[in-house]
């Protein structure tokens, strides 16, 4: 007579949270066929969805499997069990992704390059050596990409790059840690760098070791990274920093940094356990940290007349290839002119950024969302987020209770907005200071990217109080258009 748990059952698990473009298939697939599970597991527009048949103890051992180590970029907000019939299924498949109507899935933020790929781009003999386009389900572009879900590459900026044989066997493989990596890519087959002069003509040559070069010469270089442009010169030479400043008309606010490793932030700032865990985090935000009385090497126009820097670490491999030729810390600013948003398309780089970067790096993966770097420092021992934006956004704020769908349009200066549907709020990258028609339109699309994706269609909206705030005016132009619900509220109080 069987166990009762050797009884065969079916069961239908449906996984919410982060679950797409984070290696979960590949998890699945490879707990199933361990626990002599059948069946499959393919994604939908709001879950992963298993369908299961074995032993009930060995569906068991797979839930909980799943449950105590999940792929480490992915996010479990919920697990459901349904009983299903026992259909007699064989083998084990990853099927195509499923549309299900008014549905949404979580999506991931931009990951920091992990320690895998960095040591694929470090190896001569590697086929991705020197690829500033490597990536896996572990790291790399996510949401700056996506234009829609459920997160395939047909609804991605990639979708262009048609995969070679080699990238194509990796991605179809369910155990290569590049399974149905959306922007998996190489040099055969991937995005490429082109470096221009300030007047757009193209500059022959390898296009990494002269932005390197040229950084080295005092310039400025405009690099395309993973949510817009950085401005970025040598941080120790005061000419270099004064000619930045000047021209992007900063004023005396601080610059941020780039430097290649741990080892190097501790030359120049003081870093606690905290600190050292902020900045090597998948997230990788500049962090405010004191500084050493021996950072005078680097520039005193960085930071004027303060005791912190604001420090990050490669978060690319774009940025680990630079940033091991120049051999120092590099400004790395956001790209773009004072008081004006990031700047992510090569055609408005080149018009509006002429005046201030020498050289400009390139490359022909369209960006979909503008993304600033986020900021965070530590305080009493606690993270403090000063600005959520890479590697943050536009992941949830999980509420207590259900919402319905409302629209809070943020404040004039250095806003981002929240929208909510049932007990998510998903507070947006940070937007800039609502200052001219370029913010403004980039609110715009902002909100409506995350309608679109989020399936989320406003029923109240909440705005400042103040008549003349660019975001006060655009929801009062919503309520007079929809006639939906607002609600005004004063800024001291909010």
């Amino acid at each position: 007579m069987k166990e009762a748990s050797d009884k065969i059952k079916a069961r239908k698990v449906s996984v919410h949270g982060v679950v797409q473009g984070v290696g979960f298939r590949p998890l699945v697939y490879q707990l199933a066929l361990n626990n002599h599970l059948k069946g499959q597991v393919f994604n939908t527009s709001g879950d992963v969805t298993i369908i299961l048949e074995g032993a009930e103890g060995d569906i068991e051992s797979f839930i909980s499997q799943l449950r105590v180590a999940p792929p480490p970029r992915s996010r479990i907000e919920s697990i459901d069990l349904e009983e299903r019939p026992v259909e007699g299924l064989s083998g084990f498949e990853i099927k195509e992704s499923r549309i299900k109507r008014d549905e949404y899935q979580l999506i991931s933020p931009d990951i920091a390059t992990c320690s895998l790929c960095i040591s694929e781009i470090s190896n001569p003999s590697d086929r991705r050596y020197k690829y500033p386009f490597t990536n896996c389900t572990n790291c790399g572009p996510r949401f700056t990409i996506i234009e829609d879900m459920p997160y395939d590459r047909g609804n991605t900026t990639m979708r262009n790059f048609k995969m070679c044989p080699a990238c194509g066997k990796e991605y179809e493989d369910p155990y290569d840690r590049r399974f149905h990596a959306q922007p998996n890519a190489c040099p055969e087959c991937g995005p490429a760098l082109q470096l221009s002069d300030s007047s757009g003509k193209i500059i022959p040559g390898d296009p990494l070791s002269l932005s390197i070069q040229y950084l080295m010469k005092s310039k400025v270089v405009a690099l395309k990274g993973l949510g817009g442009f950085l401005l970025s010169c040598d941080a120790t030479d005061d000419s270099a920093v004064s000619m930045l400043r000047e021209r992007k008309g900063r004023g005396s606010k601080p610059f941020a940094l780039m430097m290649a490793s741990l080892y190097e932030v501790r030359k120049y700032c003081h870093v606690s356990e905290k600190e050292k865990d902020l900045l090597l985090s998948p997230q990788s935000p500049i962090v405010l940290l004191k500084r050493r009385s021996s950072s005078s090497s680097i520039s005193s126009l960085v930071a004027p007349n303060i005791d912190t820097l604001g420090v990050m670490l490669p978060y690319t491999p774009l940025h680990h290839l630079i940033l091991r030729g120049v051999n120092g810390p590099l400004v790395m600013t956001s790209g773009n002119v004072s008081e004006e948003p990031i700047i992510a398309d090569n055609d408005e780089a080149l018009m509006r950024l002429s005046g201030i970067a020498d050289f400009f790096l390139t490359h022909n993966r369209d960006i979909c969302s503008r993304y600033d770097d986020s900021v965070a420092m530590v305080v009493n021992n606690r993270t403090q987020v000063i600005r959520r934006a890479r590697g943050l956004a536009p992941y949830p704020i999980n509420l207590t209770y259900d919402s319905s769908m409302v629209l809070a349009c943020g404040a004039e200066v250095k806003n981002s907005f929240c929208i909510t549907r049932g007990r998510h709020a998903f507070l947006s990258q940070h937007i800039g200071d609502m200052e001219n028609l370029e913010t403004l339109e980039h609110f715009q699309d902002t909100v409506k990217l995350y309608k679109k994706l989020f399936h989320i269609a406003p029923e109240v909206v909440a705005y400042d109080m103040h008549p003349d705030y660019l975001s006060t005016r655009y929801a009062l132009d919503l309520i007079k258009e929809t006639g939906i619900e607002g609600v005004p509220v004063q800024h001291h109080h909010a």
